[in-house]
């Protein structure tokens, strides 16, 4: 007869099987909060929504909630964070053979296309904060957060590994230029809810890169058929 302290599931056995079973609950979790928070925040305006509704909404119990967010803004704030961990994410899938700057312009390009997950949400976020001055330090804490892993991966793109403070010039100077290019975009849709024109950011971003990649002492420069 077999006891129970001597029976073992394959997963017991396989470590690895049980971190990532959990490690993927951890992520629905928090993106069943974050939705929720956003969810929320879009119906009702962040400053009436409570961190007790946000839990309710998501069907998760409220001292669960501060296992992931400190706050009902930085819950919300959450999904803008979603969309800049999905840029970095393509970004470091793009062929080793690409430039920085280009590879920047596919892996924007790839995630706000209409089809991608990760896009809806950031726009909607996006808009949010903007007309909300009380997710500001939340929208900081995640730009510093984006611009540092950036940096990460801008330094294990290029070989021989670049020392000093380019990865992080860089980083910091290519990100603020696409928090414009996506601020003027987006500024197309009026205040619809209507997603803007991808042709449009295309033209936006092409135009950010030339000039980048020109340097910012010669402004103007018409965009090129192959920026970067």
């Amino acid at each position: 007869m077999v006891g129970p302290e001597s029976t073992a599931t394959a997963a017991d056995a396989v470590p690895g099987a049980v971190t990532g079973r959990r490690e993927r609950k951890k992520q629905a979790t928090r993106a069943a909060l974050r939705e929720a928070a956003l969810r929320l925040a879009l119906r009702h305006g962040v400053e009436h929504v409570t961190v007790e509704q946000i839990a309710s909404e998501a069907d998760i119990a409220l001292r669960t909630f501060f296992n992931y967010f400190s706050s009902k803004e930085e819950a919300v704030v959450a999904a803008a964070a979603a969309g800049a961990e999905a840029l970095i994410a393509e970004f470091r899938a793009r062929p080793a053979t690409e430039s920085v700057l280009r590879a920047l312009r596919e892996a924007v390009l790839t995630v706000f296309d209409q089809d991608h997950a990760a896009s809806r949400d950031y726009i909607l976020a996006s808009r949010l904060i903007r007309r909300t001055p009380a997710l500001l330090p939340q929208e900081l804490a995640v730009l510093a957060a984006q611009e540092k892993a950036l940096a990460g991966a801008i330094t294990e793109r290029l070989r021989p590994a670049p020392t000093g403070i380019y990865p992080a010039l860089c980083a910091a100077t290519a990100l603020t230029a696409l928090r414009v290019v996506l601020s003027r975009w987006l500024e197309h849709g009026g205040d619809s809810d209507e997603t803007p024109p991808m042709a449009i950011l295309r033209q936006e971003i092409d135009q950010a890169i030339a000039d980048l990649a020109a340097g910012l002492d010669r402004p103007g420069r018409a965009p090129a058929d192959d920026p970067a």
